[in-house]
């Protein structure tokens, strides 16, 4: 089956979406289909998979961005729905979408991947720019109101910065305006740009022990430099050992 609305996802703007301030971005209702949605959220990957990412230093000063993840590879133990949207966003007809709403050149190349990130209380994603490898980012929602309460945050933070900071510098949330508060619950998803002033983050949580806040990111990587010479050291753009999955360090002694 397929997983992607074609008709919510061919009715957006590449216009549009270049013209939106304070940089590139659209909030994308009804991503999936319906049965798509929920075959997905019915099965997400085991908790038990992702590697705990909690006090991690990060460059330019900038706070902590906790969470978990998985990074897909090959031959990870997915759900049959889980496999089907991973090929679906393997093919020609997201690649086109993605490329028709970046405005990507014909033979431009570009190298897509995937990550799961599960959020409990405390964890926070503090203002940034992504990596200039990073072309745009797609996130896709995967809580609604029978797991999440609004009361508990989680809302993705579009910011401005009236380009009075540099993409590799620390602001805190106090010194930048607030262009959009997303509400990741639901069937929808966030497709942004990266800029030097594509500012974007999330304020700790407040859910109560035993909630999760999960989304599903696919990024949308340029093959430079950095890119490159991960790729000689046997890594993917996102710095993980390329090849077929063989396991990973679970989350242990994590109370959430």
């Amino acid at each position: 089956m397929k997983y992607l609305s074609q008709e919510s996802m061919g009715a957006l703007s590449h216009e549009e979406f270049m013209n939106k301030q304070p940089y590139p971005w659209v909030n994308i209702q009804n991503t999936l289909t319906d049965e798509g949605f929920e075959r997905l959220r019915g099965t997400m990957p085991d908790f038990s998979l992702f590697e705990k990412k909690v006090g991690v230093k990060r460059a330019h000063g900038q706070g902590y961005h906790d969470r978990a993840i998985l990074h897909y590879r090959p031959g990870l133990p997915l759900s049959e729905p889980w496999r089907e949207f991973v090929a679906e966003i393997q093919g020609k007809g997201y690649e086109s979408f993605i490329r028709r709403m970046l405005g990507l050149k014909d033979g431009q190349r570009i190298i897509l991947t995937m990550e799961w990130y599960y959020g409990w209380q405390g964890c926070g994603v503090s203002p940034h720019c992504d990596a200039r490898r990073k072309i745009a980012t797609h996130i896709f929602y995967f809580n609604t109101d029978a797991d999440w309460d609004k009361s508990w945050g989680g809302d993705i933070l579009i910011m401005k910065d009236e380009k009075r900071f540099k993409a590799h510098s620390a602001p805190s949330f106090d010194d930048l305006g607030v262009s959009a508060a997303l509400d990741p619950r639901g069937n929808g998803s966030l497709l942004f740009m990266r800029t030097e002033h594509s500012w974007h983050g999330v304020h700790p949580l407040k859910s109560p022990p035993g909630q999760l806040r999960k989304l599903f990111l696919i990024t949308v990587n340029a093959p430079t430099f950095q890119v490159w010479w991960r790729r000689v050291r046997g890594k993917d753009p996102d710095g993980y050992r390329v090849g077929p999955y063989h396991g990973t360090t679970p989350v242990n002694n994590l109370k959430f």
